[in-house]
């Protein structure tokens, strides 16, 4: 789950309860540990969500999946009633074909071509993970498969600059370069974000960037690193649900994320099941 990059101060205005810690925390072992757990509990949930997806199920019933798995494992979701224009009312988000991020489940009914994003988080013993995947309901178009494949090859690849000594803008042209090469575009409104006590710490990381620029990246350094690709621009807009941000087009989106842990031997994945 991400939020406006640029406009953080008016957020925290207009919506005190706001809790971006801007701090980056370094973590221990002993804390990559149970973020370690977190993410797998938050893959499972999410693994819960696709094995349902058909046409005819709704958003409403994804949540319901993923919040089984939460429940089994004594966790809860940190997206749950977060702050912003009022609480966020689920325990994922379920965005469908135009709808790049903070989808709110509910009545929709997936179709036979339609893909659809699902962002998980999972508190577990006072730490987050967070992920996200994109997935097509049945057989979905050429373009769409395309979309899906460019926007998780971005992932993989900003991962592996997860590394000792690089710095932020490594990681974000990466994402950028794969995206904007592919034919595609980048959201430069909505960025990944530390993890670790909160689901929003320090730094903020972009999808697009200049190699070589921004903050070193250190031993211990926990972030959620997620592209959202968009096919027909780089424009969003919020919906009247004041959630829910979509291409300004209407063309479709895609979302994929991990928690990554940038460590001496290189990148941990956090949320792999």
């Amino acid at each position: 789950m991400r939020f406006l990059a640029s406009s953080w101060m008016l957020l925290q205005k207009d919506f005190s309860k706001m809790s971006w810690d801007r701090v980056i925390n370094i973590k221990n072992a002993e804390e990559i540990a149970i973020m370690r757990e977190a993410g797998r509990i938050n893959a499972e949930a999410i693994a819960a969500a696709v094995a349902i997806i058909r046409p005819g199920v709704t958003t409403a019933d994804l949540n319901a999946a993923a919040e089984e798995v939460l429940h089994k494992h004594g966790c809860t979701s940190p997206f749950k009633n977060y702050p912003g224009p009022y609480p966020y009312p689920a325990s994922i988000c379920a965005s469908v074909n135009e709808e790049l991020v903070h989808g709110i489940p509910g009545k929709r009914k997936l179709r036979e071509g339609d893909i659809v994003s699902l962002d998980c988080g999972t508190t577990y013993n006072g730490f987050v993970g967070d992920s996200a995947v994109t997935v097509g309901v049945g057989e979905i178009s050429p373009q769409a498969k395309r979309l899906l494949e460019v926007t998780e090859q971005a992932l993989k690849l900003g991962i592996a600059k997860m590394v000792v000594g690089n710095k932020l803008g490594d990681v974000s042209s990466t994402v950028q370069q794969c995206v904007e090469g592919s034919g595609f575009y980048i959201t430069r409104v909505y960025t990944g974000h530390g993890v670790g006590r909160h689901m929003h710490e320090g730094p903020q990381l972009p999808n697009y960037g200049t190699p070589g620029r921004g903050i070193p990246l250190k031993a211990g350094m926990t972030i959620a690193l997620e592209p959202m690709v968009l096919v027909g621009t780089g424009d969003t807009q919020v919906m009247p649900d004041e959630w829910t941000v979509i291409s300004a087009d209407h063309s479709l989106t895609a979302h994929f994320e991990h928690t990554v842990a940038v460590t001496e031997n290189g990148p941990l994945i956090l949320t792999a099941p």
